[in-house]
């Protein structure tokens, strides 16, 4: 009987810090503020986040590796940590165009972006998003 294949979870952290407004621009400032609070703020305010990546794949036998965690490390900082850091959420990041920039869209969005830069036979399995010590937002790639 063949062994079974290991299967195997790797994360990486990251970090990067951004502004943004938590507002619907099709409403009233008052109903911004109602349902948004100081988050609506029209100067927004800002976050230091934390993005925690989770692969998983089988160990390759020449490497011992899923992936080589510094190639992970680069591409994620690379295509995606680069273009958020230090950075207005509402205007400054492309793939966020035309989203109210929440934690839960933006979580969404970083999965679109950085699944595509996995190589075959890694999985992007989990992304965790810390945008303060008490708030996380957990996505597992699902759709409804």
């Amino acid at each position: 009987m063949k062994a079974a294949r290991p299967r195997v979870y790797v994360s990486r952290r990251f970090h990067f810090s951004a502004a943004h407004r938590v507002y619907n621009p099709a409403w009233s400032d008052e109903k911004n503020a109602e349902v948004f609070g100081l988050c609506s703020h029209p100067a927004g305010h800002g976050h230091n986040y934390e993005l925690e990546v989770v692969i998983a794949g089988t160990p390759d036998p020449d490497t011992g590796y899923v992936m080589d965690i510094a190639r992970l490390r680069d591409l994620v900082e690379g295509k995606v940590i680069r273009v958020l850091d230090h950075r207005n959420l509402n205007t400054d990041v492309p793939f966020l165009s035309g989203q109210i920039p929440s934690s839960e869209n933006l979580i969404v969005a970083l999965w679109n972006q950085i699944q595509p830069l996995l190589p075959e036979g890694v999985e992007l399995v989990e992304l965790r998003l810390w945008e303060t010590p008490r708030n996380c937002f957990v996505y597992y790639g699902e759709t409804s």
